[in-house]
């Protein structure tokens, strides 16, 4: 080691053209965005779901969530390592014919598919996919819910009634390629960029609402009552239309669907430190 320590520093100093180059390669590297974005840590806490069986807080446990939607750059270079999930590879059990249908090619994404936008026609088993190669997973519904409940300044916003009217106008809007890219609508309290207002995003447990627990009726598939004026009946607050359309968003695709205003991010535990035994 003191070898190797006496012949790094007796090489002579860079030129100022060398210092100045190193310099930008490495405020590049710094300044470019982790796959899916910088992990933003979202604290716990308690939210009443716009559907639950027993109409009781749910409590969420901090965790840690994707700064912004994973784009189409960050997903190229997934398939580059996993090419079994190249549009011209992937099995049909795992996504329809939607599947990554707006790039130019399979190793391509084109000019529908910015490389700093959103990537989106993405199934759920390819968004599960890719955040497992990373070491991370899917949120689950509740905690995408509670991280996109915030408001710019505080974990719940100052006018909820203006704050969901926002996101329903959001909603209102039609999707078109190309999408913008990420980090271009609003940033919550969170740190979390696009939770709204820019895609749908996929998470874990999307069709949770499916599922009775009673075999019989789980084959009959959704429960269409949220697509109807019933589906206020049951919902947490009637008025909050917005959450309505997405419970009801989740529970109309499947697994293997691919849509160009659906995409993800990834979200990871938190370690907690464990209790000492006295």
């Amino acid at each position: 080691m003191a070898r190797w320590l006496r012949r790094r520093w007796s090489r002579p100093p860079l030129s100022d053209k060398a210092t100045k180059l190193v310099a930008l390669l490495m405020g590049m590297l710094l300044a470019a965005p982790a796959a899916g974005g910088e992990m933003r840590t979202v604290a716990g806490g308690g939210f009443l779901p716009q559907y639950s069986a027993s109409k009781a807080p749910v409590m969420v446990s901090a965790f840690a969530l994707a700064g912004h939607a994973v784009t189409n750059g960050e997903f190229l270079g997934f398939l580059k390592q996993q090419p079994q999930w190249r549009r011209d590879r992937i099995v049909p059990l795992f996504a329809d014919e939607a599947y990554l249908s707006h790039w130019a090619d399979a190793n391509h994404p084109g000019d529908l598919a910015p490389m700093d936008a959103p990537v989106t026609n993405v199934s759920w088993f390819a968004a599960r996919a890719y955040c497992a190669f990373k070491g991370w997973r899917l949120p689950t519904m509740n905690e995408w819910e509670w991280a996109a409940s915030a408001g710019e300044d505080a974990p719940a916003p100052p006018d909820v009634g203006a704050f969901n009217r926002k996101i329903l106008n959001w909603y209102a809007k039609p999707t078109r390629l190309p999408l913008d890219p990420v980090g271009s609508v609003a940033r919550n309290y969170w740190g979390l960029w696009d939770m709204h207002g820019l895609i749908w995003e996929w998470v874990e447990d999307f069709n949770a609402l499916m599922l009775t627990g009673e075999s019989r009726q789980d084959a009959g598939g959704l429960d269409r009552q949220l697509f109807c004026a019933a589906g206020s009946i049951g919902s947490a607050d009637p008025s909050d239309y917005a959450a309505y359309m997405r419970y009801a968003m989740r529970s109309s695709v499947k697994a293997r669907y691919a849509m160009q205003n659906m995409g993800f991010r990834c979200a990871r535990d938190i370690d907690t430190p464990k209790m000492e035994t006295p």
